[in-house]
């Protein structure tokens, strides 16, 4: 049914009521097959109006956030999922798979073709990606036994902060450099970070 009125993209937008999830789903749908956010392809594929499309994401940037932060989900809860062993190597055992599985054309394509987002989105301390990473480094260090290797005051939010920040762009500098990450040469650092657990 049509609101009568013109859209933001200068056609008759069909008035079409989403939320929120609905947006973020239809998000992550687009972003698999096409390696990007097309505002516009997407707000046709949803049909709706780009104005509504906005409106219910912000921004193109919050939308690749909340897109970026269900796909980094899915590969955490697989990483866990596949967990063999406790504690420290426990917690590494779920950094490398989730390294393996960010090696994917999807992710690649992104990173080369929008380098300029890609390094807003994922590299920002203070956005939703980074906030989620640490959130679940934080129950990954719970659920591996490491967290209660810990001297009492060890700070777990802190630890994990510094972890996603060392292990982060270890694991996506190959994506720039074109040198595959070994994962091994980040162990020391790793365990001098972790060294009460360790």
């Amino acid at each position: 049914m049509s609101d009568g009125k013109a859209s933001a993209d200068g056609g008759a937008a069909s008035r079409r009521v989403v939320n929120h999830d609905q947006v973020v789903r239809a998000g992550v749908d687009h972003f698999v097959k096409n390696s990007t956010l097309d505002m516009e392809a997407l707000a046709g594929e949803m049909a709706i109006s780009r104005a509504t499309l906005y409106r219910v994401a912000g921004s193109r940037d919050a939308l690749l956030e909340d897109v970026m932060v269900v796909i980094a989900n899915v590969i955490f809860d697989r990483a866990r999922a596949a967990r063999t062993r406790p504690g420290f190597e426990g917690v590494i055992e779920i950094s490398r798979y989730f390294g393996e599985q960010l090696r994917t054309p999807i992710l690649e394509r992104f990173l080369r073709d929008d380098a300029e987002a890609a390094a807003r989105i994922l590299f920002t301390p203070s956005g939703a990606v980074h906030d989620n990473a640490v959130a679940r480094q934080v129950e990954i260090f719970r659920e591996t036994g490491l967290a209660a290797q810990l001297p009492p005051d060890a700070d777990l939010g802190r630890l994990a902060y510094l972890y996603v920040r060392m292990v982060g762009p270890f694991l996506y500098s190959e994506f720039f450099t074109g040198r595959k990450a070994d994962f091994d040469e980040l162990l020391p650092s790793l365990r001098a970070l972790l060294k009460p657990a360790a």
